[in-house]
């Protein structure tokens, strides 16, 4: 007991500190980690500013590693095409939490657009939207495949580190196959457009039930419907060959964006059946998905969008 009061003594002239209750360290941690709101604010602008000034480094300088091996397309079989669609399911369950949160704002967006095109005078133009929604789905779904790709390897899931797709050093080049399948999205709806003034007249409809009314009966709007649906699979297969790995390619490996687009086109051509069939399932998927006021988009669309990365690991050696 003696030597114990001695050792208490020495320590308080020797100035070390005492030790502190399990309670105290507690509390000192919880301090540390629970910031005030302004110190918050500050961190996530810091992190904000922190990943565009790396997008903009990206943007700038976008050499491309030339020492890559040659890029080999594999053959697949339509039982892949499953195996890719339950990969997907599972990494859909695995991050749904942070998943479906990001993805209300697809449905959300739809709704909000479809309400300005009717109430202003566009109602021609909601299918072709809605139906164009598909060509811009493989850049809109790049970061889905992050988040895959980040699961794949055992590292951070959520969404903030999806984010980091934006600072790929590849960049620059998700980016310009991105415009062009906007430049794509902007040729469909002219189409759209032009297929209409020819077969219902240059007039736009006054409401949505007549324009119903019109379209299933009379002689214009079966030739509208026609004449948009063969313009439309025709838009839809261009994008399919061009895009159906060239996304994750880019994200996967430091290419160029016609390395991506070659790739991607022979992808097709090397494996037509697997290939035309998974076009199938992403456009009936996502048109099934759109019937109940688009709120099936929260489910389907990421889970395409896990299920087109997992796809391109089966088709990319």
């Amino acid at each position: 007991m003696s030597s114990e009061i001695a050792e208490k003594s020495d320590r308080a002239d020797s100035g070390l500190p005492k030790p502190r209750s399990l309670e105290h360290r507690v509390r000192e941690e919880l301090a540390m980690r629970i910031k005030h709101p302004a110190e918050w604010g500050a961190v996530q602008i810091a992190a904000t500013s922190h990943v565009l000034l790396s997008a903009g480094q990206a943007l700038i300088h976008t050499d491309v590693d030339s020492s890559l091996a040659p890029i080999n397309v594999q053959r697949i079989s339509y039982a892949d095409l499953g195996d890719a669609l339950r990969e997907g399911w599972d990494d859909f369950l695995a991050l749904r939490d942070d998943v479906v949160f990001l993805c209300l704002i697809y449905p959300l967006a739809g709704v909000a657009l479809a309400y300005l095109l009717s109430s202003s005078g566009l109602l021609p133009l909601i299918f072709p939207v809605f139906s164009g929604f598909a060509l811009l789905g493989p850049f809109a779904a790049v970061w889905l495949y992050e988040m895959s790709r980040r699961r794949e390897r055992g590292e951070t899931l959520a969404w903030a580190e999806s984010m980091r797709v934006f600072t790929s050093p590849n960049v620059a080049a998700i980016f310009k196959l991105g415009l062009l399948l906007a430049v794509v999205f902007a040729l469909w709806l002219a189409t759209a457009m032009q297929i209409y003034a020819h077969t219902m007249g240059p007039n736009m409809p006054t409401s949505a039930a007549g324009f119903v009314a019109a379209l299933f009966q009379t002689t214009g709007g079966w030739r509208l419907i026609g004449f948009g649906v063969g313009a439309g699979l025709i838009f839809a297969l261009a994008v399919l060959s061009i895009s159906v790995v060239s996304f994750p390619l880019l994200l996967d490996r430091r290419v160029t964006v016609s390395t991506a687009i070659a790739t991607s086109v022979r992808a097709m051509w090397t494996n037509p059946g697997p290939m035309l069939a998974w076009g199938f399932i992403v456009a009936v998927s996502l048109a099934l998905a759109m019937a109940p006021v688009l709120v099936g988009l929260i489910v389907v669309f990421p889970v395409l969008g896990h299920a087109t990365w997992r796809l391109y690991r089966k088709v990319v050696a």
